[in-house]
């Protein structure tokens, strides 16, 4: 409060100004306190004078309820404050004590530490104090009553120890007949099935080694078909590899045919088409120098020849003339004519006839008539007239008759 005012300011783990004789400052202590409540030969539910000694923590709420912690302690000292806290709950532990038997005491301190905490917090809430914990530490008689509590039940437990050691020993001895007629029992039970056991034991392994041998059959037949398959898949992999090989082969030799062809284009067909364009170039000029030549040449036949045929036009019209005239000195003379050029034409015919003739050194004649060579003489030169005939188509025979004087045998 400052000069007699009525307004308070409560400030909680911080500062403010505060004038010096004006300002009234009080401060309280909000640390833990830690307090023994004892309450001395109080009476239980049944009467028993017993003596309480608890630990508890409690501290000054903060927030809202700090105004009424500071109403009520304001201007105390811890001590004083604790002296109200501890009576409180020493009161409240007390009216507890007062409701509750000596076991429920002992034998469940947790729920009668809860129920004191749970009666004492409304009341020291009030007040702006909160129980942090509560827990009984010792619970004491003087009537040794909590003793001869414990020898009862001390020998309620060593009689029901000795019961239950007297009826363990018989029971065990029940369960150890019963154990070995059990045991016996099951000997025999498991004997008879062991044989049972072997016996369908050795009938299913009979019929497992049927089966076992059917599948193994089964396996090695599909081993060795599927070792077929293998064998098949892995030949027709290589043969896929070699199909890739020969591709492979195929694309390189076609690429060495195509360096090959590139290597002759480059070193014979160029060179060849540079060479066979010279030769062509040069056969054009030669063709073109023969050309030439050989229309000079034809100019100079042409000229020659055309001076030849009037030449040979006027050799023909000469002999033409001549051969005019001839015919009609054959045509005036008539078969006369004729005759004569045939005999004129006689010595050639017989030279050509002869001609193989002359190279002969001797002739011999045979005649078989008898007339000698005089006779075949005269018969030779009487088939003349008809082989000239036959030849010239003139009748000698005839033309001689016609020539005044001539006779004809």
């Amino acid at each position: 409060a400052c000069c007699g005012s009525g307004e308070k300011r409560y400030i909680h783990g911080g500062w403010a100004w505060a004038w010096c004789g004006v300002t009234d400052v009080q401060r309280i202590a909000l640390n833990v306190m830690t307090l023994n409540p004892h309450c001395d030969s109080v009476e239980t539910a049944e009467g028993v004078a017993l003596t309480v000694t608890a630990v508890t923590q409690c501290k000054i709420m903060t927030g809202e309820l700090l105004p009424t912690a500071c109403e009520q302690f304001l201007g105390r000292t811890t001590r004083e404050i604790e002296g109200i806290i501890l009576q409180t709950l020493e009161g409240h532990l007390r009216a507890i004590l007062g409701t509750l038997t000596v076991e429920e005491v002992y034998k469940d301190r947790d729920r009668f530490a809860a129920l004191v905490r749970e009666v004492a917090s409304p009341d020291v809430g009030k007040m702006g104090i909160e129980i942090l914990s509560f827990t009984i530490k010792d619970i004491m008689d003087k009537v040794e009553y909590l003793n001869s509590l414990g020898k009862a039940q001390t020998a309620v437990v060593k009689r029901d120890a000795d019961i239950g050691v007297a009826e363990a020993n018989r029971d065990a001895g029940i369960r150890r007949a019963e154990a070995e007629r059990a045991r016996m029992d099951v000997r025999y039970t498991a004997d008879t099935n062991i044989a049972d056991s072997r016996r369908e034991y050795e009938m299913a392994k009979a019929a497992f080694d049927q089966e076992v041998n059917r599948v193994r059959a089964e396996a090695e037949l599909s081993y060795e078909l599927q070792a077929a398959k293998i064998k098949q898949k892995i030949r027709t992999e290589e043969i896929q590899i070699e199909v890739v090989e020969r591709r492979k082969e195929i694309d390189i030799e076609e690429k060495e045919i195509l360096r090959k062809d590139k290597e002759l284009i480059a070193t014979v067909k160029r060179p060849a088409e540079a060479e066979s364009f010279k030769v062509e170039t040069i056969a054009e000029g030669r063709r073109a120098e023969t050309v030439a030549k050989a229309q000079a040449e034809a100019m100079k036949i042409k000229a020659v020849g055309s001076a030849e045929a009037s030449a040979i036009e006027a050799i023909g019209k000469a002999e033409a003339e001549r051969m005019r005239q001839k015919a009609a000195a054959y045509k005036q003379y008539g078969d006369a004519a004729l005759v004569s050029l045939v005999l004129e034409a006689l010595p050639k015919i017989a030279a050509e006839i002869t001609a193989p003739l002359s190279k002969t050194e001797d002739i011999v004649m045979l005649s078989g008539t008898g007339e000698g060579l005089t006779g075949e003489i005269t018969k030779l030169v009487g088939q003349l007239p008809p082989a000239v005939q036959a030849l010239t188509g003139v009748d000698i025979s005839k033309a001689v008759s016609k020539i005044p004087g001539a006779q004809v045998a």
